[in-house]
């Protein structure tokens, strides 16, 4: 029986090759969307997952409060004296560590020099995560201040083989550190990711300021493991407090974070979790389910349509004694056969496209063919759609009533199901293409807005190495070159926001002053010139002014915020020594383009730099003008690789996550409407099959093509115009949820929605035209002798 099934589903696909290849090549489409994005949801629901313990692994937060007790600020930076305290005073914690972020260090070999991305930790922190060690004892790796540890990569980046133990690299060509364990390459789905790791006894040793007890300075993530009986919700309750037990006048608390929520859930509002990436991985889920949904209702449709002409099989194979269940098994096996040459399509479809969507979402996702979960989600998968795509038809046709089917009476009540069906596809569809256009305008609205500087021309390199003593050379050499018309040092580039400070001093000053947090940003001479910073008042800071080295830049909004009628020479208290207002400049844009601008300040320090920019020569090619910066580089510093940055692609690195999204619903939007209008050309080939005598008795009565192709396509037209009356409001109520994430949103606009419409309303009409021209030319002869 199963063969003989087998045989005429495969007789029913060859003989309707036009609709079949339409089935499954919907299918194909649909299943390799829905593969893709399953995949990208599965990578990042399983961020921070991979460790055994991972679950008992918590990350210290810090909520801050303003004068009436409301919290104002969530963040995940801590101070360096938190882990020490909490190791001591709370029994509770087992393993607790610190460690920094990941910044590119030169790694340097007999052979070989490269940056790599390093962090420091503090030795449980290979307590804390169960790294996979391939050489080294984890119990002693971080013990010694001039040790390091490397991933297999890594390893073999520096001396060609992982086998290194006790081999030698030079970190930052300021320390010899020896080679202690080599640890399998790090999942790239993990929060504290790296290629090296460095003893926080060594970032202690090279740098003064980590060691001195600060309880107002977060700069560093504390990571830590419970023990096993510890209520995670009664112990925050006893962290409240801790800080003020140190500071007084402290109006912050500390509380465990599970890190792998932090991911998905990293949004904080007013102390709690709102959601943050899982919101996105929610999108691509349901766009996936969607697109899906829409491959399988194509598939019902025509084989719900096409079902006239299997009528007279059901009814003679029940007239001979197959029963219901039979004939849903045979259909249900023809489902599963166009589903399964689906499944083989669409495999090969995700393979090729791949490493395009690993690229487009610098992510990296692969599939294992060894691992048999893959294969039980794929027959799932296979199960889940055969089913659903032929549940329906099979249902239906084995339904036919044999003596009206053989009387040719078969009717097709189903007509309104069908229309649903084409309804609800073009609904999401529409939704897909308005969301689409909405993405697109706010990146445009970021895009456009005014940064407070100049960007164009305006480029940066790290400041390392021998560049700290031979800046004035540095600087010297670049304006001689005339390669740059502009050079300035600073705490950090003028796109990246890295530090802020509470507790400034000002005349006239409430007490709730003291806890504003200001942006903060270290300078010296020429840094309003360099970037184009526009000053509304005062002037830049000059290195020949003696009074400048102790002063301040404020911004429009930290003047108004500190109600200063008259800034220029007013007195700043600035952690604990006067400064004076020398400038006050226009807003800038600095951190994240989608937030409002914090007050901010900048400071003229001395030896307080980490990067160096430049302004290009407008008058010579930006590649004429970085090969010489990187001539004169390498000159001076000679053993760091030149990494040169142009400010306009950090900018728009900014925008990556929604432009991602941009683009895959754009991507996937159109392969919806593609699948869409897949099925609407194959009922329309049906429709007008069906009504062949009656466009030849219309034609002899005189009915001309342009009539009769309206009389056909308008039944269709009708189906999408409903469609987006349907999915109009939805699409302006999700859009408008969404721009909720941005504090800079541009509005919904209703133009959004009408060229929708009409976009959705043309591919329709050119989808139908084809086959209504098609029947509307047709000889009315030919016509009156159908059948």
């Amino acid at each position: 029986m199963f063969k003989l099934n087998f045989i005429i589903a495969f007789r029913n696909i060859w003989k309707n090759k036009s609709s079949s290849l339409i089935n499954i090549g919907g299918l194909a489409i649909g299943l390799s969307s829905c593969l893709l994005l399953m995949l990208y949801a599965h990578y990042e629901w399983n961020y921070d997952k991979q460790f055994k313990n991972s679950a008992g692994i918590y990350q210290a937060m810090v909520n801050s409060y303003d004068g009436n007790g409301n919290t104002v600020s969530t963040i995940d930076l801590t101070a360096n004296v938190l882990a020490a305290t909490l190791k001591e005073d709370f029994p509770e914690v087992k393993h607790i560590a610190r460690t920094t972020n990941a910044y590119k260090r030169l790694l340097t070999t007999a052979d070989n020099s490269f940056k790599i991305s390093s962090r420091y930790a503090d030795p449980d922190f290979l307590k804390v995560f169960d790294f996979q060690f391939l050489s080294g004892n984890p119990a002693k790796a971080l013990n010694d201040p001039n040790s390091i540890i490397l991933t297999a990569t890594t390893a073999k980046r520096l001396f060609g083989t992982t086998d290194v133990l006790n081999k030698t690299v030079k970190f930052e060509n300021q320390a010899s550190l020896k080679v202690t364990a080599v640890i399998k390459d790090l999942p790239a789905n993990i929060t504290y990711t790296f290629e090296a790791l460095t003893p926080w006894t060594l970032f202690e040793n090279l740098n003064q300021w980590p060691a001195k007890t600060n309880w107002g300075n977060h700069s560093f993530y504390t990571l830590m493991t419970l023990t096993g009986n510890t209520d995670i919700n009664q112990f925050n309750q006893k962290l409240k407090g801790l800080v003020k037990n140190h500071i007084v006048t402290a109006k912050e608390d500390v509380f465990l974070f599970p890190l792998t929520k932090l991911h998905l859930y990293g949004d904080f509002v007013n102390g709690k979790s709102t959601g943050g990436k899982i919101s996105q991985v929610q999108l691509f889920v349901a766009l996936a389910l969607g697109i899906l949904l829409i491959a399988c209702i194509n598939f019902m449709n025509l084989s719900t349509a096409h079902a006239q002409k299997r009528a007279k099989e059901v009814a003679i194979k029940k007239t001979m004694g197959a029963t219901k269940s039979s004939l849903v098994f045979q259909f249900l096996a023809e489902s599963l056969m166009l589903t399964a040459i689906s499944i083989l399509i669409s495999i090969a479809i995700v393979e090729l496209a791949l490493p395009w969507f690993n690229h487009l979402l610098d992510i990296t996702i692969t599939i294992s063919y060894l691992n048999p979960v893959n294969w039980i989600m794929l027959f799932g998968l296979l199960t889940l759609t055969g089913f659903l795509a032929g549940s329906y038809p099979a249902f239906y046709l084995s339904a036919f009533n044999p003596v009206q089917t053989l009387k040719k009476k078969a009717g097709f009540q189903i007509l309104g199901l069908r229309q649903i069906l084409v309804i609800i596809q073009f609904s999401f569809a529409i939704i897909l293409i308005a969301s689409t256009v909405t993405i697109y305008q706010q990146i445009q609205f970021i895009k456009n807005r005014p940064l407070g500087y100049q960007p164009n021309g305006l480029v940066e390199v790290p400041h390392e190495g021998l560049l700290y003593e031979k800046y004035d050379l540095l600087k010297s050499r670049l304006l001689e070159s005339q390669a740059v018309v502009g050079v300035t040092q600073s705490s950090s580039g003028i796109t990246n926001k890295e530090s802020t400070i509470r507790e400034l001093g000002w005349e006239g000053m409430a007490e709730s002053g003291k806890l504003i947090d200001f942006d903060q940003l270290y300078t010296t001479a020429d840094f309003v010139k360099t970037t184009g910073i526009r000053l509304t008042q005062g002037r830049d800071f000059n290195k020949d002014r003696t009074s400048d080295h102790s002063g301040i830049l404020l911004s429009e909004k930290a003047v108004r915020i500190m109600g200063l009628k008259h800034p220029l020479g007013a007195k700043i208290i600035h952690q604990g020594e006067p400064r004076i207002v020398t400038g006050v400049f226009a807003d800038i844009v600095w951190g994240n383009p989608n937030k409002f601008t914090a007050p901010m300040l900048i400071a003229y320090a001395d030896g307080i730099s980490e990067t160096i920019t430049m302004r290009l020569n407008p008058q010579k090619s930006a590649a004429e003008s970085i090969a010489a910066i990187g001539t004169i580089l390498k000159e001076l510093n000679p053993d760091f690789p030149v990494d040169i940055k142009f400010i306009d692609n950090l900018n728009q690195g900014k925008l990556k996550n929604e432009a991602t999204i941009g683009i895959l619903a754009n991507i996937f939007g159109g392969l919806a409407i593609f699948i869409s209008c897949m099925g609407l050309f194959g009922l329309t080939a049906y429709s007008a099959a069906q009504r062949t005598k009656e466009i030849g008795i219309r034609k002899i009565l005189g009915a001309t093509v342009k009539e009769l192709m309206e009389m056909l396509a308008l039944n269709f037209v009708k189906l999408v115009l409903i469609a987006i009356v349907i999915s109009s409001p939805v699409a302006w109520y999700l859009m408008n949820r969404w721009l909720m994430n941005f504090d800079i949103q541009t509005p919904v606009s209703l133009w959004i929605f009408i060229l929708t419409a009409l976009f959705t309303i043309l591919i329709s009409l050119l989808t139908v035209s084809w086959q209504t021209y098609k029947a509307a030319i047709a000889n009315p002869i030919k016509a009156l002798k159908y059948e």
